[in-house]
């Protein structure tokens, strides 16, 4: 690693380590999860099955207004958060704060999807549409127009100030989780598996990226609605039969995930790694990274959905934190653990997952390789349009072209860049949108509270038409 490069790594790190640290957002993500759980009664377990079937089964009578269905607005937020760090952050995660840490990353998804609703449900609550016709909104417009709505005068200046912060974290972030990290782990899975170069993979998905963003989030949903389902379905089959493969040692597994919880075991050895603290910072940090509950991100594709009511949407939403998270993350951290490779310490965490499905399946981690590229190439698609949205936010339409031309470039970049830098500016750049979006949600926590307890009061089950919906709320279409 080149000096500047190096001093630049470092200076990450230590950021990054402040912002993770004990703090600053590990209890603000934990606890602004637990706070909107307990005033949403335990929403993301009341409703979960109804949210599903909302989200996965087509309704003749949509009603509402949007660009793209609920479905297609669930498969792009689960495209932007089904990537990398599925595979390769829970590796680095378990490789790093141990078994343990995979518990973590379970706890914050379970009182994430909390965050994730109430996010969603803002998205949609104070989207606007912009000078193309289309449906915009996300922290970068709930922020200040929520609390400009509930404070007044001086709730909109600080909202203001907290929008932009938010928009400015969220533009550099796209280039780090939401390209750079996703260009690395494909190029790096294609090359070991399949002796692709890092410069090869790195023009494939610059013309393939470019050639999808073309068409906007109508296009980006097209394609994530077609294979993300597949994609995912394809992963979680291969997992299931390296599982069957260990299948005795998985009561083992689940020992050394609930004691390393709480007392910290790690590949890497030493204080740090093997502190129960670390375990956490592992777990939350990773976990955020992987389900991005908390973020605010998700909003913005939950603002695009035609939906009749910011509930509905905001169920919906909350569903794939439970995907990402509970189904495909639990595969690849029982995987890692089952197999034991985990222990082979931190270098070897961007190809830990493929050295664990190939000790158990033929050509194992070949099934990784690909999974990884279409996992990481729809994070790339989904991300685009978070960043898209917010530099419009901040510069107006007339820098969407000259965003979508950098982020395309920016891929290969990315392709060809050392991980470690890569993983370290991703993490700074999460840190950094998560908090002006967490202030909010704790804000604005009432509205959504007494909102969401109006919509559920009247249509308890989430059968409601469109034309009902319109009779028993003042909020409606927007």
């Amino acid at each position: 690693m080149f000096p500047p490069v190096e001093n630049f790594n470092t200076f990450l790190a230590n950021i990054g380590s402040v912002i993770w640290g004990p703090f600053v957002l590990i209890p603000l993500l934990l606890g602004t999860g637990l706070f909107l759980t307990i005033r949403l009664r335990m929403l993301q377990f009341r409703k979960l099955v109804p949210a599903l079937r909302l989200g996965l089964v087509k309704r003749k009578d949509d009603g509402g207004e949007g660009d793209i269905s609920q479905y297609q607005a669930l498969t792009t937020a689960l495209a932007a958060t089904v990537g990398v760090g599925n595979i390769v952050g829970v590796a680095t995660a378990i490789a790093l704060g141990g078994p343990g840490a995979l518990f973590w990353m379970w706890i914050t998804a379970l009182v994430g999807m909390a965050s994730k609703y109430s996010e969603a449900f803002l998205g949609v609550r104070y989207r606007v549409t912009d000078a193309r016709g289309e449906k915009s909104g996300g922290p970068q417009y709930y922020l200040h127009r929520g609390l400009a709505e509930v404070f007044g005068r001086t709730g909109g200046r600080i909202g203001l100030v907290l929008s932009i912060l938010f928009a400015v974290f969220a533009v550099l972030a796209s280039f780090g989780i939401g390209n750079m990290t996703q260009a690395n782990a494909v190029a790096t899975q294609l090359d070991n598996s399949f002796g692709v170069s890092h410069a090869a993979t790195g023009i494939v998905l610059f013309v393939c990226t470019g050639a999808v963003l073309l068409g906007g989030i109508k296009a980006i949903g097209r394609v994530t609605a077609g294979f993300v389902p597949l994609m995912i379905l394809l992963y979680i089959l291969g997992g299931l039969a390296v599982l069957v493969a260990n299948s005795e040692q998985i009561p083992a597994a689940f020992g050394q995930i609930f004691s390393g919880a709480f007392t910290g075991t790690s590949a890497v050895g030493g204080f740090a790694g093997s502190a129960i603290l670390y375990a956490i910072q592992m777990g939350v940090a990773r976990g955020i990274f992987s389900n991005e509950s908390g973020m605010g991100s998700a909003a913005i594709a939950a603002a695009a959905a035609k939906t009749t009511h910011p509930t509905r949407q905001g169920l919906v939403s909350m569903t794939q934190t439970f995907v990402d998270t509970i189904i495909v993350v639990t595969f690849t951290g029982l995987v890692l653990v089952t197999s034991g490779v985990w222990q082979e310490g931190r270098e070897s965490a961007g190809t830990m997952t493929a050295d664990a499905f190939a000790s158990a399946l033929p050509q194992g981690d070949k099934l990784v390789a690909v999974s990884i590229a279409f996992f990481a190439f729809s994070t790339i698609l989904g991300w685009s349009y978070y960043g898209e949205r917010c530099m419009e936010r901040l510069v107006g339409a007339r820098g969407v072209i000259p965003y979508r031309m950098v982020f395309t470039c920016v891929v290969f970049v990315g392709a060809v860049t050392e991980l470690e830098v890569v993983w370290n500016f991703s993490d700074v750049m999460n840190g950094l949108m998560a908090i002006p979006n967490l202030i909010g949600l704790l804000f604005l926590s009432g509205l959504i509270v007494r909102e969401t307890r109006h919509y559920l009061d009247n249509d308890p089950g989430l059968t409601a038409s469109a034309s009902q919906v319109k009779e028993f709320t003042g909020v409606g279409q927007r």
